[in-house]
């Protein structure tokens, strides 16, 4: 098996940078958006099949070094009891979205075996048809990004009704993220037990918050759930964007790697939060847009940032774009892979 992904998650030693990219399965492929004109997203990501099917479609395209399951983060909220629906042209619409106490004591704390089946069942199916090739990453929506979502309805800007009741209803906040927090720890552990070799929280939408807010209402049920997906013994990925200013807090809460966003350099923040963590990031998802000698560009600083240090795994800051060259994504794969350190980072550190 492609083991490089798993070995940089530890730390260790690899014969190249290894990459993927969030959003890899997606509406930037020409047979991804073939499969939408037949099926409707809830439909694809509920029917084992089809998610895998999907799942598969970049690795048929670029020599990446791990799959990641198609699914998405919103249908864990429907086994609480929120309705959810994928509206065209608006995204992802909660339709009873939480405004009040009683809207939170109604939520559902589902068993694990309730909570998003069809993701699950995709994993195993996803893993034999895998055989090994490369590893298999799972993944799930953090409480605070969760939250937002129930709260809001929806997408949001400003987080304008989230975070107004979490400073005006602090107890049903509490609650309402240890419920989360309960949810996506056992679904993470059900993902791992399912075949997934690694997992990945993702808590897109926290950097909306201050640091002493994260501290206090969200870093403890993010650590909670991180703890129980470490349970599982599989490397954690800790993703979130916005939060180049507390990303001392961000390693503090967990996680075997840290993904950061392309606010910062890749250097700084990894001197940030700590050699003894890996990295994963951090090109601008809109550089891969660019004419390819700026793109490559861009990336040739991104490895030199990383300086051949054991733990650099090459992913950009957020998913791909729909408009994403195909091209400049193969070019890109190639790149990182041929890319070699003359003399790394770490060695002249020792050196010195």
């Amino acid at each position: 098996m492609n083991d490089r992904f798993l070995r940089a998650c530890r730390r260790e030693s690899v014969d190249t940078t290894p990459v993927w990219f969030m959003r890899q399965a997606g509406r930037f492929l020409p047979e991804y958006r073939a499969l939408r004109e037949k099926h409707p997203i809830l439909e694809m990501i509920k029917t084992p099949e089809l998610a895998v099917e999907v799942t598969l479609q970049p690795l048929r395209r670029f020599d990446l070094d791990a799959a990641i399951i198609f699914a998405d983060i919103l249908p864990l909220l429907e086994t609480m009891g929120l309705e959810l629906e994928f509206v065209k042209g608006e995204g992802p619409v909660i339709h009873n979205p939480i405004r009040t106490p009683d809207d939170v004591a109604a939520l559902r704390v589902p068993d694990a075996e309730e909570i998003a089946p069809f993701t699950i069942e995709a994993i195993r199916l996803c893993r034999r048809e895998l055989d090994g090739r490369v590893p298999l990453i799972g993944f799930s929506g953090a409480p605070f990004t969760l939250a937002s979502y129930a709260i809001e309805g929806g997408s949001s800007r400003h987080y304008r009704l989230t975070k107004t009741f979490m400073y005006a209803q602090p107890q049903a906040w509490h609650s309402l993220m240890d419920k989360l927090a309960q949810v996506i720890g056992a679904y993470l552990q059900a993902q791992a037990a399912a075949g997934a070799q690694a997992l990945q929280l993702f808590d897109s939408w926290v950097g909306a918050l201050t640091p002493n807010d994260y501290a206090e209402y969200v870093q403890p049920y993010s650590r909670r759930v991180l703890d129980m997906a470490r349970q599982t013994g599989v490397p954690v990925i800790h993703f979130s964007t916005g939060t180049a200013g507390m990303l001392e807090q961000i390693r503090a809460t967990g996680g075997d790697v840290i993904s950061i966003d392309w606010r910062i350099h890749l250097d700084d923040a990894w001197a940030r939060i700590g050699y003894d963590r890996a990295i994963q990031g951090n090109l601008d998802p809109i550089a891969l847009m660019a004419p390819w000698p700026e793109l490559r560009r861009r990336a040739e600083d991104i490895l030199r940032r990383a300086g051949g240090r054991p733990g650099h795994i090459f992913n950009l800051g957020h998913g791909i774009l729909p408009q994403t060259p195909i091209d400049n994504v193969a070019r890109l794969v190639d790149f990182v892979h041929e890319w070699r350190v003359v003399s790394p980072t770490h060695e002249r550190e020792e050196q010195a």
